[in-house]
């Protein structure tokens, strides 16, 4: 590293020197870092760098002396009086002075240099480079490994350079690093078993300008992963993604949020059962993306993904999708959805946070009114984070529209109520969106659109938002309204104008834990719009209970995953 690397980030003042000096006659070979700020005046960063590299350069004789007298009673090599530092143009030798960084900085038609002792080191200013960059700490044979952290600025991902190396010894000075592959992301190979991993990246821009490569090394081996995982028998249905203009996958999936799995009440209390390990998210989300990846889906609805995970994984990996992420309010978890570009052009999407909407919006007032009497009642239900993501795509190359819907309702056991108003004010915003799409595109066959109404519901079949999604109709007097009797909703009846089904019906579990365990995931379709062509068939108990219940090392989740295709019904 020949040069010195001045780093000014967009509307920030701070200014990060970074380079190497190395001489051998001051025993002096290091980085030195530095953070000024844009306004400082150049003389005064100049002082603090000589000031360093003399501290550096006097540490380095002092331990060299001592060894030095230990053999003969020589003096040790005298140090320079003083340590010149200067900025100066290219060729000049007048040295620049008396001006701040921005001044400096704001003509770069003549090269800069900084020159310490007689050695000229190049300035270049805000050239690609990797911030930060970190592997996970699990790497499976089988599974997909990619950076768990990569920070770059001036620099984009797609127009840098990565490059994968392996080794059986990564602290050996003779290491050798066999390469892997290049590119971001490596699928791990059984060969790969008990190999460390060594990532390099080359930043670079679209201009075609690189900044210097910075390499990280596995803190542990390649492990065998998994086998058999029972996702993979569920693949087999999903082989073959689907062609057909009119046919689209979808998938619902809860992923655990790490928010709720990494601490001692998951360790201890939730998830006893569990091995630590297998809770960790360098472990979980190996699998389920995975997973995910091998259902060929068109369109995934997610809930608790953690805005990490999302930024760091499953963006970067599925590639031929687009994602939308929504947290739930101040959380550090949301929904997300993702959809096959492919496939789909993405008209319109909403987000509408439940709580901060229910009390404001006209199109809720009719409900609103009849609830927001008992405080209660109303202060509860406007407290929650719950969110709602509704999209409006089209299908490229038809005239067909596909409104989806993905949310995860509120889970507390006394709150069926609660979660009964909750979709009730969801329905209410997604018929008005409906009618203003219809309106919109004139869209003058209702078969040419339809919805599909994704989540985690928290509620069994037996409760009201199956009846009032599959009936159209939950009437005053029904069971959940009374389910906590100090905010027991009174004379409210609610109805919807959509046919919906539950694409894989009712089946008996789509969580499964020792605590609780029940099907509580849907994934809702309109059927005078949609002919469902297969559900995948979800897994059995006794995969569930293998390891007592879920997660485990081969369930990545408390939930299982639904899949589903569904096929637009011809036109009339």
């Amino acid at each position: 590293m020949d040069k010195v690397y001045l780093r000014n980030a967009p509307e920030t003042e701070e200014l990060h020197i970074t380079f190497r000096y190395a001489n051998e006659a001051l025993k002096v070979d290091r980085d030195f870092n530095f953070c000024r700020r844009m306004d400082e005046c150049i003389d005064e960063a100049l002082i603090r760098i000589r000031n360093n590299i003399e501290k550096e350069a006097s540490k380095r004789n002092k331990k060299k002396s001592k060894k030095t007298a230990i053999v003969e009673d020589a003096p040790p090599p005298p140090m320079p009086s003083e340590i010149l530092v200067g900025i100066h143009r290219k060729d000049s030798v007048d040295s620049i002075a008396g001006i701040t960084f921005k001044e400096l900085l704001s003509d770069l038609t003549q090269e800069l240099q900084l020159r310490v002792m007689d050695k000229p080191l190049d300035i270049v200013f805000n050239q690609p480079w990797v911030a930060g960059l970190q592997l996970p700490s699990s790497i499976m044979a089988g599974y997909l490994v990619y950076p768990l952290k990569l920070q770059l600025q001036f620099a984009t991902r797609q127009h840098s350079r990565a490059q994968w190396y392996k080794t059986l010894k990564p602290t050996s000075t003779k290491a050798e690093w066999t390469p892997c592959t290049e590119g971001f992301i490596y699928q791990v190979t059984e060969e790969d078993l008990d190999y460390f991993l060594k990532l390099v990246v080359t930043p670079g821009n679209e201009q075609g300008v690189y900044g210097p490569a910075v390499e990280y090394i596995s803190s542990t081996s390649v492990q065998a992963g998994p086998r058999n995982c029972p996702y993979e028998s569920r693949q087999q249905f999903t082989k073959q993604s689907l062609s057909n203009p009119d046919e689209f996958r979808v998938v619902s999936y809860n992923l655990l949020a790490d928010l709720y799995a990494d601490g001692d009440y998951a360790r201890q209390t939730l998830f006893p059962y569990c091995a630590p390990s297998a809770l960790k998210i360098d472990y979980r989300k190996q699998l389920f993306i995975k997973e995910l990846v091998g259902y060929n889906a068109d369109l995934l609805c997610l809930q608790e993904v953690d805005i990490k995970i999302f930024d760091y994984d499953l963006q970067p990996v599925l590639t031929d999708f687009q994602g939308i992420m929504t947290p739930k309010g101040k959380c550090a978890e949301g929904i997300a959805m993702f959809y096959r570009t492919s496939r789909f052009e993405l008209l319109h999407k909403y987000e509408l946070h439940l709580g901060d909407n229910i009390s404001s919006l006209p199109i809720f007032a009719p409900l609103w009114q009849r609830i927001k009497h008992n405080e209660q009642l109303a202060s509860r239900i406007c407290d929650r984070s719950t969110t709602l993501q509704l999209c409006l795509f089209q299908l490229k190359d038809t005239k067909r529209y596909l409104l989806v819907a993905n949310t995860h309702l509120y889970f507390h056991p006394d709150a069926d109520h609660i979660r009964l108003l909750q979709i009730g004010f969801s329905l209410i915003f997604v018929e008005h969106i409906y009618k203003q799409a219809i309106k919109e595109h004139r869209i003058t066959d209702p078969q040419n659109i339809g919805l599909v109404f994704c989540g985690d519901f928290n509620s069994v079949p037996e409760c009201g938002i199956y009846k009032l999604m599959t009936e159209q109709f939950v009437d005053s007097n029904f069971v959940d309204w009374r389910s906590n009797q100090q905010e027991a909703v009174q004379d409210v009846e609610l109805r919807q104008s959509f046919k919906m089904l539950s694409a894989c019906g009712t089946p008996e579990f789509t969580n499964y834990t020792t605590l609780f365990a029940a099907c509580l995931d849907y994934i809702f379709y309109q059927s005078d719009s949609f002919d469902l062509l297969q559900s995948v068939p979800l897994p059995s108990v006794d995969e569930l209970s293998a390891h007592e219940a879920i997660p485990s090392v081969s369930f990545p989740s408390d939930h299982v995953s639904l899949i589903a295709d569904l096929k637009f019904k011809s036109m009339n």
